[in-house]
């Protein structure tokens, strides 16, 4: 089978030859760190490093060539150099305070949205989806892609995620509050962007999945309140869901890092059916599948802190999960990019058990 196949028949609870192979990425430090350990010296990218490891995606997983969100992007720009950090300008239109070495949550000194005009602006200079330029070569792409033997996704956004972004949480949730009319306007400004691309970009190819991005929880809970997200996302998601229903996209993946629990019988009920990376400290995989049971595909749910630890703790990790690999409908991979405390001699070992039992 190829990889395709295999993710599409886990995907749709049927059976496979195996399981996928899949991972999510890894930091730079990471890879850096790894090469002082065996890893050779030419990988030097989370896509490179799936393809010498034997790995079958997420890096590898390639994206319609259809140009969703911010297009074109800001130029990327160091505007400052200090000792221990850099100041910024981010393609996202962002001015961040960053360290000069090692991966860290940048500290933001501008947004890039902090007023009407600025919306505005990014409205027409960046998130003009008319543009001809958003939509490449389909087709060609997606026959190429599965020729290959790989599944192909498309890029369905974000609502809250991307506003997150380019307004800060804080000025965000303000806005939610005191603007709401401001915020279903740039809502519904995303929305029907993707609505566009896909009625322009989807009709006569075979797409195997609707990719979203809404980092929107934190440790303990949501960033917005469950009846917000039910009022202000939860119809347009299903606007959009219905949109790919047309053209036989029935995965829906949605990434979202920290505590999801409270927002999932939402993403459920609009039709986004799959969660990932499930961040194992915050949220159990195993309690998402006894609550939801075959409603709900999983991806993801592996703790990294245990591959930390060392070979007995990734045993036990890997028993942990073990009734979601035989129940199916579930990827398993670590719970986001591997981190560099995880020795590369580890991370093998814990490839090479997940191997034998996918």
């Amino acid at each position: 089978m190829t990889t395709r196949e295999r993710f599409n028949r886990v995907l749709h609870w049927q059976t496979p030859d195996h399981v996928p192979n899949m991972e999510f990425g890894y930091w730079d430090e990471t890879i850096m760190k790894w090469h002082e350990q065996g890893l050779p010296m030419n990988v030097k990218t989370s896509e490179e490093l799936e393809r010498y490891l034997g790995l079958e995606g997420t890096e590898i997983i390639p994206w319609l060539p259809v140009k969703n969100g911010l297009f074109p992007r800001f130029e990327y720009k160091i505007l400052e150099k200090k000792q221990d950090y850099r100041i910024i300008q981010s393609d996202e239109g962002l001015i961040c305070e960053v360290p000069r070495t090692g991966e860290s949550i940048p500290k933001y000194l501008k947004y890039g949205i902090e007023t009407r005009d600025d919306w505005e602006m990014y409205k027409a200079e960046r998130l003009d989806y008319k543009r001809a330029d958003r939509i490449g070569d389909v087709k060609k792409f997606v026959q190429q892609a599965h020729a290959d033997g790989t599944p192909v996704r498309f890029d369905a956004g974000a609502l809250y995620g991307w506003l997150r972004n380019w307004m800060g949480v804080e000025n965000l949730s303000i806005a939610i509050m005191t603007e709401r009319d401001w915020v279903e306007e740039m809502m519904e400004h995303l929305t029907e962007m993707t609505l566009y691309l896909i009625e322009h970009a989807l009709p006569g190819v075979e797409v195997d999945m609707a990719w979203w991005w809404e980092d929107m929880c934190f440790n303990k809970g949501p960033l917005i309140s469950p009846k917000l997200f039910h009022e202000l996302m939860v119809p347009r998601y299903k606007r959009i869901i219905d949109a790919l229903k047309k053209y036989n996209i029935d995965i829906n993946i949605l990434d979202c890092d920290g505590c999801i629990y409270e927002l999932v019988p939402g993403w459920l009920e609009a039709g986004i059916n799959c969660m990932f990376p499930i961040e194992a400290a915050h949220t159990d995989p195993l309690k998402l599948r006894e609550e939801y049971g075959k409603d709900l595909l999983l991806m993801g749910g592996v703790n990294k802190v245990e591959l930390i630890k060392g070979k007995a703790a990734i045993d036990r990790e890997l028993e942990r999960i073990m009734p979601l690999i035989e129940n199916g409908g579930y990827i398993p991979m670590v719970d986001h990019r591997v981190p560099p405390d995880v020795s590369f001699e580890n991370y093998r070992y814990y490839l090479d058990k997940k191997k034998a039992i996918l």
